[in-house]
């Protein structure tokens, strides 16, 4: 029996655990750089950046850029923008994914999405690429009165489907998720290859890491 399966509950992190969203996250960034006159940033640097919102983002590309202090409403006015209309042209569900929700949705699992992302477009990328079908609730960054690694997305989920701490798994990418899940008591594993801010992510304090998401079957 896998070490992870088994729970009653499984909370997943968006981007870089579910979807790699970087190259339509990076396509996005580029377009409101360029139509500020700036230049366009690497994807490798924009997949250390995703995590933490849009705002963020923008921001750490415009400090990366040596404009610290450029105005930065414009630039996310366009990054969501173009965005909101391209949200699965190239991002990809990651190996596995779709088989392990399947089954765990079969097997009487509750299943939820906690990202940071807003609901404008957490909800519309699950529908485009057709994963939102698998999941019972979805937390976005402005569902909760707080974003992780505040635990408040995580409790909403456990209350919501009236689920104790020790019956969920939270399977993110992050210090973020990391911190978030240890805040609610809830045990966390970290896929080896996502968004981590070019963290070792066997250094987070995450209960285990998967290669696999199949290693979240029997």
């Amino acid at each position: 029996m896998s070490t992870w399966s088994g729970y009653d509950g499984y909370l997943f992190d968006l981007d870089g655990t579910l979807v790699d969203t970087a190259p339509d996250i990076n396509a996005a960034l580029n377009a409101s750089l360029e139509k500020a006159g700036l230049a366009a940033v690497d994807i490798g640097l924009t997949r250390h950046w995703v995590g933490h919102g849009s705002r963020t983002l923008i921001n750490q590309a415009l400090t990366h850029l040596a404009q610290p202090q450029r105005d930065i409403e414009p630039l996310l006015e366009d990054f969501l923008s173009y965005y909101s209309n391209n949200l699965a042209t190239h991002s990809r569900i990651y190996p596995g994914v779709e088989q392990t929700l399947a089954q765990l949705k079969a097997n009487g699992a509750k299943l939820a999405v906690v990202t940071n992302k807003l609901s404008e477009l957490s909800e519309p990328l699950l529908q485009d690429i057709n994963l939102a079908v698998y999941f019972d609730l979805i937390v976005s960054g402005d569902t909760a009165h707080a974003p992780k690694p505040d635990p408040a997305p995580v409790l909403l989920c456990l209350e919501t489907f009236a689920l104790l701490p020790d019956q969920t798994l939270f399977v993110g990418d992050s210090d973020t998720d990391v911190n978030a899940a240890l805040a609610a008591g809830v045990d966390v594993v970290c896929v080896r290859d996502g968004y981590n801010h070019g963290a070792d992510v066997t250094t987070l304090g995450a209960s285990g890491v998967i290669d696999s998401f199949l290693e979240l079957l029997d």
